[in-house]
């Protein structure tokens, strides 16, 4: 049952397409730090490789065929894409499936104000998705977003990224004064509430025509500084923040890690890690016999639900969409489609870690460096929540990735009792097909910076491969 490191097996053909997927991986994820900006770098992938919005097939009356690839986008935050296969599409879909949103800090719809000592201003937010507080304090932050105004106008925001760029950040309690603080249990030495975003010091300077009696009358001066530099380089009003989505995320480039160049350190790989070779796979993958597909969405870390999450009618209709270009309609013809379908659920796994053996069952976790991990199962404690896979379904997918040397591995999250976590997988499954979950194993999962082993990346995208190729049941 033992599995070898991926990296011992490896010939110099191997290496370098394992360091060109992840150079493009690397690129990917500093591209997109937030949903939106990955769904704007994918459809620019897609375009570019021949890949056409349905949207506007649909309009046209365009038939599609075999060969045909198309894709389509919803509120710009999910995106799903298809290659039409040479078989009747009613026999099913091969189908790969990512979540692209990550855990961060949102601000609020109210979110700029100054502090009551007059000391700072600061951007309120709202933690999203499962995080450590006391993991986003003393760290370079930037702000990632859109703010739509009244008329309709977006305007895209990126500060803290490039060099010349200001960065933000959480303050803590210096250590000389946390006696108090450090008897705290984890979970409460940074309350939610105290994430709060420091993005300015300096008040507002009167010009010159300003009276004195004006700049006595004036209040929240640190404030009134920082929405004068909003306005006046961004157009950004006060009250716009009500229509804005601004994400808070580490600031900074992912990196290679390790002396041996071996591991990419970097922000958002939950579930970009998966969603990237997903999509890869599709792309590069030309003729298929099953049509194929990838669905990559938003809202996982939150339960998937919204029109942007896996619980939207979006791939649905998207499906049925799909099955009228090319003939077909039909409530039972899209329900046949969906149920004959099969998936890989590409999401993380956690990889073990010696600092915290303890907390893993060691003959079922996945090692870095040891392949694309299959949890049967996900689920809290007793499998609550969980897609738990079929048999046939394992004995059909090992057979497909032995054949064409994939590398992977089995595992569970962690001990029993110690809690869990859930994917999309559950969801799809909700159509009656064959659905498990596959992906990348992750150290420091949900943290700032995560941390990934390259030859798992290249063997989960090989395994997407042979899955689109290779799965018919």
């Amino acid at each position: 049952m033992s599995r070898k490191n991926s990296w011992e097996a490896y010939t110099s053909k191997d290496l370098k397409a394992l360091e060109q997927l992840c150079a493009g991986y690397r690129e990917f994820l500093d591209n997109g730090k937030t949903e939106r900006e990955c769904v704007n770098t994918i459809v620019d992938d897609l375009e570019a490789n021949g890949y056409r919005e349905l949207d506007k097939l649909v309009k046209a009356g365009t038939q599609l065929k075999a060969g045909d690839k198309v894709y389509a986008v919803w509120m710009n935050k999910t995106v799903v894409i298809f290659n039409i296969g040479k078989r009747d599409i009613t026999e099913g879909i091969n189908i790969l499936g990512a979540h692209i949103d990550s855990p961060r800090l949102d601000a609020k719809q109210n979110p700029v104000y100054e502090d009551e000592f007059h000391s700072f201003t600061l951007l309120d937010t709202h933690y999203y998705g499962g995080v450590k507080k006391y993991q986003w304090v003393t760290i370079p932050l930037a702000l990632h977003g859109v703010v739509v105004k009244k008329d309709g106008t977006t305007i895209e925001l990126n500060v803290g990224e490039d060099e010349d760029d200001p960065v933000f950040f959480i303050s803590d309690l210096l250590i000389h004064l946390s006696q108090d603080q450090l008897e705290k249990k984890a979970a409460k030495v940074i309350e939610g509430e105290a994430l709060d975003v420091i993005i300015g010091s300096k008040p507002f300077i009167f010009d010159k025509k300003a009276t004195e009696d004006d700049k006595s009358k004036a209040k929240n001066i640190l404030k009134k500084g920082i929405l004068d530099i909003l306005k006046k380089e961004y157009d950004i009003e006060e009250d716009d923040f009500v229509s804005a989505e601004l994400e808070v995320v580490p600031a900074g480039k992912s990196r290679e890690a390790g002396f041996d160049r071996s591991m990419i350190l970097g922000y958002g790989q939950d579930d970009r890690v998966c969603a990237y070779p997903s999509y890869k796979a599709l792309i590069n993958t030309q003729d298929v016999d099953r049509t194929a597909c990838c669905i990559l969405v938003d809202k996982e870390e939150i339960g998937s639900v919204g029109a942007t999450g896996m619980q939207s009618r979006f791939f649905e209709n998207s499906v049925a969409e799909v099955l009228n270009l090319m003939g077909v309609s039909g409530d039972l013809a899209l329900r046949r489609t969906l149920s004959k379908s099969a998936m890989l659920s590409s999401d993380v796994s956690s990889a073990f870690d010696p600092t915290y053996w303890d907390s893993f069952d060691r003959k079922n976790v996945a090692y870095l460096g040891e392949g694309m991990v299959i949890n049967k199962f996900t689920g809290s404690r007793g499998k609550s929540g969980s897609n738990d896979a079929n048999a046939e379904y394992l004995g059909h997918l090992r057979k497909i990735f032995d054949d064409n040397k994939v590398n992977f591995q089995t595992a569970e999250l962690g001990k029993v009792d110690l809690g869990g976590g859930g994917t999309i997988a559950y969801i799809l499954a909700l159509y009656g097909m064959n659905v498990i979950d596959s992906g990348v194993p992750v150290l420091s999962m949900h943290a700032p910076w995560e941390a990934t082993s390259k030859a798992d990346i290249y063997e989960a995208y090989k395994a997407y491969v042979a899955f689109i190729k290779g799965a018919t049941i």
